[in-house]
């Protein structure tokens, strides 16, 4: 076994003065999970002028508060908000700020438990003066867009009036003028939406026995309200152009023809009133749609940008049985009375419940359940051209949908029928690919047996001459008009093929960044270089210098910083999130407007995420963390991130605790021969020269997380980082890279070597080794023990044992047979089992399973929809028939993870508790030491509840 001992990348942070720190401070422990507080960054939200920014924070189960604070000054204004958070949004002109304030934690909980519903407080704050006005049950909330004056609150509704299919789905909307407080009350509200300026809001009505609804159009400025339509009907979907400029909706009418309602178009442009131009279609009175199709409720409306079309489903609308024939038939109640009743028909008769599997099946009936409500509302993707009045359906059975050009002349379609048995076998997807002209319906095949695994974005240039693709191993342009291919890459000197990507995928791409906004360029990046690639392929800059050579990477261009932009404007600033390959620092990187250099503005030992740009401001904020800082929010004085100032304080308890001193990234070889890396975390308080009980947590590449932080929790998978480093641990997560046929041995020529290296370093003790994996991390786990004694506790989360019984068992989460995972994705198996054999066995813990001397818990629940468990139970009943140590833990009802909190916890202390035992000589825990009789379970959970 080849061994690199050791080399150390570099200190993360300095231990020493961590250590010093941290004297006398206690471990974090399961118990103060709850109480553990920290910034929800999910719901940042920065104000358009950069002046102010809110979010929320508290304990991990408790209440929260939401802080209001001054991105200048100390300015800062607090609420309390409840056991849950909701959107923060301020208003277009950064006056007002609203948020939605729930029930106390406790109240939450127990209203979970008795399915109570849980009402919620919507508060409007004053930015200037943080004057407030709250509206109660709110159910939800909307500034009035760009205009901003206006707030919109739906409420709950009260539940009176009759139930069932005329009840009203309506409740009252407020509008509230936030300048003049002025306030107006809309009875029966069902849907809502603001236009792009504010000017108008488009409502509709839904009343008890539909009596006065319709859809409405209010003029925000005179107060007007327009009644655009009116009828005994259900109005939906309504969708405002990105313009604002037209709307289109759907109306919803019973027909005794039909078994379901049938659907109207409803679209609406050149508004001026009662004067707008509104176009009502449904299609079966023109008889235009095909025969028993109807417009589908299952998908929304919406206009071509140059307002001459509206885009929507269709979907089979079922008649309802003629029952004619019975009526003229049928006999007076006097003649029935004196007559025997009439025998059963053969459609009274019972019926099996069943289901019939046929080898001619393109998908598993398994798959066909699970997919059913998806096939029920598929819908075929259709146009109603305006000035033509024609109908035309742009997909069909075939090519299902349609994923239109941005000039919305055409669009292209997959068809997978020839070659969908083929890939439900082995996951290998292919289809041909067809451009559908929007105006006619009619398609042209452009691209034969497109390879879909290995794809990386197809997407049509801003003009909708070109089509980019990704087809072995190159980047290509397709003339959307002659159907000409150009390769962009084959001239460049590098590879566009993913190195990294290791399963059974045929040359997987690298990734794409898009077009240009002028159509004339595609921002293209191999394994490290971005390129800047003319459409005819002819012109290819590379923008990065040769950045293969430092081990830099652009990962990812941040468009959201212009929302309105749907291509890269090479006349902006563009903006990339980058990172190093090496020593995993990252950073961010600039494109100024009309440059052809990426340059790197920030970098450092540290996670970059949430760049924003507010709209009326020259700042940039952003969030970093590493792995010892929670993620903080920074402030940039401008676009080159001068005088950066840190905003937050996050996990305001974190000096209450001993946590992880720091990372170290180690290089090691392994028994390939390729070079490798693995982080190794380590514990609170580390001493240089002492060595600590280690947990490896393996998966496939971990060490791109070496900057992440840890927030102490309650996994679903039981393991948390945070929590092992500070009770002393230190925590050794390695790269595994992965040969064809040999997924576990694979996992075993690497981690074995990481686990010396890491021994190498001084730091790990290589008596007290333990290993954890979960799903995938979980075969591996179970797998590696029984090739190593190098661990002396085990932990296996929903582990695959054996490849032959798992390869033909159905992936119950999706209905579809775990061969295509073997075949094309983490399994890494070229064939079926019994074309090779020896690798299916060769790889497969249950065939090795009396080599097994290290003591193990397998984690398995009986609903696991990934991992079926009867892999736990083959794996645990072998092993106990060996009289190997082995203990299973199944929550009941429980999926692939754990879901439910009081589960998460068991198991994070159960697990804990099992290394404890082996790895710090703790005392052994009865549930692993005897074992619990099951008519005792009930008291043993109980004394452990917290």
């Amino acid at each position: 076994m080849k061994l690199n001992h050791g080399i150390l990348l570099g200190v993360l942070i300095s231990a020493a003065l961590v250590v010093k720190a941290q004297e006398n401070k206690p471990p974090i422990t399961w118990k103060d999970i709850p109480q553990w507080e920290y910034l929800r960054m999910n719901v940042m939200t920065i104000s358009n002028d950069a002046k102010w920014y809110a979010y929320a924070d508290g304990p991990t189960q408790g209440d929260l508060h939401l802080r209001l604070k001054s991105a200048f000054d100390t300015t800062a204004y607090q609420y309390k908000i409840g056991g849950e958070t909701g959107p923060i949004r301020f208003n277009e002109s950064s006056t007002h700020v609203a948020f939605l304030e729930s029930a106390p934690y406790t109240t939450i909980k127990s209203n979970e438990k008795a399915k109570k519903p849980n009402f919620k407080t919507l508060r409007l704050v004053t930015v200037k003066d943080t004057s407030s006005i709250v509206f109660d049950r709110t159910r939800s909330f909307e500034f009035s867009n760009e205009s901003g004056n206006w707030l919109a609150v739906r409420f709950e509704s009260v539940g009176d009036g009759p139930k069932g299919p005329d009840a009203a789905k309506g409740s009252d909307l407020v509008l509230y003028n936030v300048q003049n407080k002025q306030t107006f009350n809309i009875g029966n509200v069902h849907e809502y939406q603001f236009n792009k300026s504010g000017q108008y809001l488009a409502y509709t009505i839904d009343a008890n026995n539909k009596n006065g609804n319709g859809v409405f159009l209010r003029d925000m400025q005179t107060g007007t309200t327009y009644a655009l339509d009116n009828d005994k009907a259900t109005y939906s979907k309504i969708n405002w152009n990105k313009e604002g400029t037209a709307l289109a909706l759907l109306k919803a009418k019973t027909d005794k023809a039909y078994k379901t309602p049938v659907y109207t178009l409803i679209g609406v442009k050149d508004i001026k009133g009662n004067a707008s131009n509104i176009i009502s279609y449904t299609g079966l009175d023109e008889k235009e749609i095909s025969a028993g199709f109807g417009i589908s409720e299952n998908s929304s409306p919406y206009w071509s940008k140059d307002l001459n079309t509206i885009f929507f489903g269709i979907a089979k609308l079922e008649k309802t049985e003629n029952k004619a024939a019975a009526d003229s038939t049928a006999q007076d109640s006097t003649q029935i009375a004196t007559k025997k009743p009439a025998p059963k028909s053969d459609k009274d008769a019972e019926k099996p419940d069943m289901i019939i599997w046929n080898w001619q099946d393109k998908r598993l009936q398994s798959a066909q359940r699970t997919q059913s409500n998806r096939d029920k509302n598929y819908t075929v993707q259709s146009a109603y051209h305006i000035k033509t009045k024609q109908f035309v359906s742009l997909a069909d059975s075939a090519r299902k949908s349609i994923a239109l050009a941005p000039n919305q002349d055409l669009g292209y379609a997959l068809d997978y029928t020839p070659y969908e048995m083929a890939s439900s076998l082995d996951g290998q997807q292919f289809a041909d690919l067809y451009l559908v002209d929007v105006a006619t319906g009619q398609s042209r095949k452009a691209i034969e047996k497109l390879y879909l695994n290995a794809l990386r974005n197809l997407s049509f240039s801003p003009d909708g001459k070109y089509l980019l693709y990704y087809q072995n191993g190159h980047y290509h342009n397709l003339n959307t008009s002659s159907l000409a291919s150009t390769n962009l890459t084959d001239k460049i000197k590098a590879s566009f093929i993913a190195e990294k990507v290791d399963n059974n995928v045929e040359k997987p791409g690298t990734p794409n960044f898009g077009w240009t906004s002028d159509s004339k360029y595609v921002f293209l990046r191999d394994n490290f270089d971005l390129w800047k690639v003319s459409t005819d392929g002819k012109s290819a800059l590379m923008l990065t210098d040769h950045w293969k050579d430092q081990q830099w990477t652009a990962n990812r261009l941040l468009s959201n910083l212009y929302p309105d932009d749907d291509f890269t404007d090479t006349k902006k600033d563009q903006y990339f999130m980058v990172f190093n390959e090496a020593d995993k620092r990252s950073g961010l990187g600039l494109l100024k407007s009309g440059s052809n250099k990426l340059e790197i503005l920030q970098q450092s030992d540290d996670l970059y995420s949430y760049i924003i740009k507010p709209k009326q401001a020259k700042h940039l904020f952003f969030a970093k963390e590493n792995n010892t800082t929670a993620p903080e929010l920074y402030i940039a004085e401008n676009a080159s991130f001068h005088n950066i100032r840190k905003l937050t304080s996050n996990t305001p308890n974190k000096d209450d605790f001993a946590l992880s001193s720091g990372a170290k990234l180690i290089s090691y070889v392994n028994d390939f021969g390729d070079t490798l890396q693995a982080t190794l975390f380590l514990p609170a308080n580390y001493v240089e020269g002492n060595s600590y009980p280690t947990i490896t947590y393996i998966y496939e590449r971990l060490t791109d997380g070496t900057n992440s932080y840890s927030n102490p929790a309650f996994p679903g998978g039981g393991f948390n980082r945070a929590v092992y480093n500070s009770n002393g641990y230190a925590v050794l997560m390695p790269d595994i890279a992965y040969k064809l046929n040999d997924p576990g041995m694979s996992a075993v020529a690497c981690v074995v070597p990481a686990v010396k290296a890491a021994i190498a370093t001084g730091i790990v003790d290589e008596q007290r080794v333990g290993i954890h994996g979960h799903s995938w991390g979980g075969y591996q786990t179970s797998f590696l023990i029984t090739q190593t004694d190098i661990f002396k506790a085990a932990v296996a989360g929903a582990p695959l044992t054996n490849m032959i019984s798992m390869y033909s068992l159905i992936y119950w989460n999706s209905g579809s047979t775990n061969q295509s995972i073997f075949e094309s994705s983490q399994g890494r198996l070229t064939t079926g089992y019994w074309d090779n054999w020896d690798a299916y066995t060769r790889n497969s813990p249950i065939y090795h399973i009396k080599n097994v001397n290290t003591p193990l818990v397998i984690l398995h629940n009986d609903k696991d929809g990934a991992v079926d468990y009867t892999q736990g139970i083959e794996y645990f009943n072998g092993l106990r028939r060996l009289q190997k140590p082995v203990t299973m833990l199944t929550y009941n009802g429980e999926n692939h993870g754990l879901a439910k909190e009081v589960n998460k916890k068991d198991y994070a202390v159960r697990m804990m508790e099992f290394f404890d035992h082996y790895l710090k000589g703790a005392t052994s825990p009865d549930w692993w030491e005897k074992g619990i009789d099951y008519l005792d379970m009930d008291k043993h959970l109980e004394d452990r509840a917290f």
